[in-house]
């Protein structure tokens, strides 16, 4: 028989005679000992490669959470940063907005200023203008009452006639005023005025009620005051009426006459702009 015929009869028959006969069994355990550990030893390192296994997953386990744990540190650091930096955003942001605040507060100041400037400056030149306006009337009206004295000296020696100057008068009130002088002309029959019958001419101005009878002439004298006086009683008579006011408008007024008006209660007034209100 050769060598390997005998090889192939050993591997037949071989895992047969191991589980029949226990002592050959023994004897190839025991033979082959050497060549591999036995179960206590196969035992022993079996549980040493569990133990380490284990203290390798708890090594892993524990650096896991080492690192799980930085990392939450990490996270934490970065949030406390990320909300540091939120606040002092937000407070750059406050500071931001009180800063524009105070400069459209300032800007709201400025502007109420100059528009108050302004509207300051506008009533001082409106105010300017009103002064300017009114010394240019009163110029004017001191004018044209020089003209009217001028008027007055003209009608009194013949340069012009006294219905002219009666009219300047007349006009002035009307406008003044915004009445209707009215030139009256009516014959006194029984002499009243004149001592003898005449024309008597007077001027009247009646205005919500109001009777007004007045004496506009470029001058008058004592004698005059008394006619007028008597002017106005006959028209008193004449119409069953009482007159609220007499007046005599002149600018050329003798100071005896003008005795005799405050003894009669006749006004008189040097031009037509003086008349008070009617």
């Amino acid at each position: 028989m050769n060598t390997e015929l005998l090889k192939e009869t050993i591997k037949r028959e071989l895992p047969g005679l191991l589980r029949d006969d226990p002592a050959l069994r023994a004897y190839i355990l025991d033979l082959t000992r050497q060549e591999y550990a036995g179960r206590e030893e196969t035992q022993d390192r079996f549980y040493e490669m569990l133990a380490e296994l284990r203290r390798d997953r708890e090594e892993r386990a524990r650096e896991w959470r080492e690192y799980q744990d930085e990392q939450h540190l990490k996270w934490e650091e970065q949030n406390r940063k990320w909300d540091e930096q939120n606040q002092q955003l937000k407070l750059l942001n406050t500071e931001q907005n009180r800063k524009w605040e105070e400069q459209n507060r300032k800007w709201d100041g400025l502007t109420q200023e100059r528009s108050r400037k302004w509207e300051e400056q506008d009533r001082q030149w409106k105010e300017s203008g009103q002064r300017f306006d009114r010394m240019h009337e009163e110029i004017m009206a001191q004018a044209k009452k020089q003209d009217r004295a001028i008027g007055a000296l003209g009608a009194r020696w013949g340069l012009q006639s006294e219905a002219a100057f009666r009219n300047a008068l007349a006009g002035i009130l009307e406008q003044n005023f915004g009445v209707q002088v009215l030139n009256v002309n009516e014959y006194d029959d029984q002499g009243e005025v004149f001592g003898r019958p005449d024309q008597v001419e007077l001027d009247v101005i009646i205005k919500n009620g109001l009777l007004l009878i007045c004496e506009l002439k470029s001058s008058t004298d004592k004698a005059g005051m008394y006619i007028f006086e008597r002017k106005a009683r006959f028209y008193e008579k004449r119409h069953q009426r009482q007159a609220n006011r007499r007046i005599v408008i002149s600018p050329m007024i003798d100071p005896k006459a003008k005795r005799v008006a405050e003894q009669l209660g006749i006004e008189i007034y040097s031009d037509s702009t003086d008349v008070e209100m009617i």
